[in-house]
């Protein structure tokens, strides 16, 4: 084997997820920071392979998604986060943490492929997900980073909950949400 061999894979691979993010809809901007590749590489990539697909795959522009409310601002939502976090923490996408340890640094080409493999797991799932894909990068940003969102259990049950960093009540998913109001 060659050196200059595993220059190549490793090119093959940055290119194949950056595909892979491109199918779902990914910014530019996202593809980037978890690929390596230059804004103009991914372009090009896009309009090699995908733009002439059978459905014309969308190009969102501007910020990608950083508002936390998002996955708190319903109860459909805060379900939906709960088993994508439980995804995304199941495949190591967000990495497990001592308490006083400073968070890892997610993007990357496995964390990146980790990423892919968890939202594909998580659309399964839900079939009728609201959860975009750039959605999911940034609550995976999130919940590593632990600044602002966390995973928790609920209070009632002791399921998988996507809190806020500081709660006002105790957190409840979205059954025992249900079961509070029956009563």
């Amino acid at each position: 084997m060659r050196i200059s061999d595993d220059r190549y894979s490793r090119e093959r691979l940055r290119m194949e997820l950056a595909l892979r993010f491109l199918g779902h809809e990914a910014r530019t901007q996202t593809i980037r920071a978890w690929t390596g590749l230059s804004d103009d590489r991914i372009r090009k990539l896009y309009r090699s392979y995908l733009s002439q697909a059978r459905r014309e795959l969308p190009r969102h522009r501007g910020k990608s998604p950083h508002q936390v409310a998002y996955f708190t601002r319903s109860q459909q939502l805060q379900l939906e986060s709960a088993v994508l976090a439980s995804m995304l923490s199941l495949l190591g996408v967000i990495p497990v943490q001592d308490a006083g340890a400073a968070p890892a640094a997610l993007p990357g080409l496995t964390r990146g492929a980790l990423l892919c493999a968890a939202f594909e797991a998580y659309c399964a799932l839900v079939p009728a997900a609201q959860i975009s894909f750039e959605h999911a990068v940034f609550l995976a940003n999130a919940l590593t980073r632990g600044d602002q969102l966390r995973l928790g259990g609920c209070a009632g049950c002791g399921g998988l909950v996507v809190t806020e960093r500081f709660l006002v009540r105790d957190p409840r998913c979205h059954l025992c949400t249900l079961a509070a109001r029956a009563h």
